[in-house]
């Protein structure tokens, strides 16, 4: 299955560049292209891409705002990655919040744009661990945490939901608790549907907004409140 893109930035190199690797690949193919936040929500509500690749900082509207309308398209919205060039930038916080599932630096090696993009795709949306970590940390240092509410959940799954936090892949946590992969997707699953979460992405943002993992630390024990 031809995995379709929308990709949007008002940098005319910038969006040819980005064409031309995803061309590349056989299962990849970008369906339209957008110059400013407006053009990319009315493109992604006439072609019903399956993913868009959003630049943070675009005319008339910007790639935050655009996030939000984008993700409310109904029905099936497309995933959103937003495309920056800062890997600690303030508004790619805000763009995770608005429903963005992952973020894209623009000098990405190339696998590392291809994965990512098969990977929001399948609803997986993982972005790389070291870069979510510290942006998710940098902003929610001093800032209020409610307590998460984890009764609905089993053991199991509230130890999936710790490695989730951590920027783990569906592969990782099977090895790490070992569990089958296809064991590991059905929590995660079961997680991010019992907690009202979109994806990977806005349960790591969760995790460390509910003080579940806290900036700096690499494991958590977890008990229901």
């Amino acid at each position: 299955m031809t995995i379709r893109i929308l990709l949007a930035d008002d940098q005319p190199v910038v969006r040819a560049g980005v064409t031309q690797l995803l061309g590349t690949q056989p299962d990849l193919e970008v369906v339209a292209e957008a110059e400013d936040g407006c053009q990319a929500v009315s493109r992604a509500a006439e072609f019903r891409p399956d993913v868009v690749i959003m630049d943070v900082r675009m005319p008339r509207l910007d790639g935050i705002a655009a996030t939000r309308q984008v993700v409310a398209l109904e029905p099936d919205p497309p995933r959103v990655m937003l495309l920056t060039t800062f890997d600690l930038d303030e508004y790619v916080f805000d763009g995770l919040l608005a429903g963005a599932s992952g973020f894209l630096l623009k000098h990405a090696p190339p696998e590392e744009i291809v994965l990512a993009v098969r990977a929001a795709a399948a609803g997986d949306a993982l972005v790389s661990p070291a870069p979510m970590r510290r942006l998710v940390e940098h902003f929610v240092r001093g800032r209020p945490r409610a307590a998460p509410d984890l009764r609905q959940l089993t053991e199991r799954e509230r130890e999936v939901l710790v490695l989730m936090v951590r920027g783990l892949s569906n592969a990782a946590i099977a090895r790490g608790l070992v569990i089958g992969e296809t064991t590991a997707k059905t929590h995660v699953t079961r997680i991010l549907t019992k907690l009202g979460l979109r994806d990977r992405a806005h349960a790591v943002v969760y995790g460390y907004e509910t003080g579940l993992v806290r900036p700096g630390e690499w494991s958590a024990s977890i008990t229901a409140t």
